[in-house]
């Protein structure tokens, strides 16, 4: 009797994720830092876009739940330190829009983690670098937004 010999499929490696990330920079502090970092040649993930904002107190939680509703697996809010807010108390109000968006996430039942607030100031190029290069780490970890997922599936 001559063997059967049976074939196994190759699995075809699966694509690595690369998230989609969204941040809003405030314009006198964190976009300016972006450009620090450009001008610096600072070497960091291109795994986002950036929105320039003229302060990060106005980002409301409807802009992050766009950039979610949109595609976005991570959304990041930066703005300028304690201090040194062109606006003054801008940043104070960003805190208080950031905890807004998180409550609406965690309802819309998703991880925080996915979303973040940062302060980054003009000068540190090489901090914005480290900011985004975590958060896409943070983001790769968690994988696809699962809203991305379910709209997908619609098409």
């Amino acid at each position: 009797m001559a063997q059967r010999t049976t074939r196994t499929k190759k699995k075809k490696p699966q694509a690595e994720f690369v998230p989609n990330i969204v941040a809003f920079a405030c314009n006198w502090c964190s976009y300016a830092g972006a450009d620090t970092a450009g001008v610096n040649r600072v070497q960091y993930s291109p795994n986002f876009r950036v929105i320039r904002t003229m302060c990060s107190g106005r980002v409301s939680p409807g802009f992050v739940l766009k950039a979610l509703k949109l595609g976005a697996d991570g959304v990041l809010v930066s703005g300028c330190h304690f201090g040194d807010c062109h606006y003054i108390f801008g940043n104070y109000k960003a805190v208080d829009q950031f905890e807004k968006t998180k409550a609406l996430v965690k309802t819309l039942g998703l991880d925080e983690k996915r979303i973040r607030l940062e302060w980054v100031s003009a000068a540190e190029g090489a901090r914005w670098g480290q900011v985004i290069d975590e958060f896409v780490e943070q983001i790769t970890a968690l994988g696809p937004s699962p809203l991305n997922h379910k709209q997908k599936a619609k098409k």
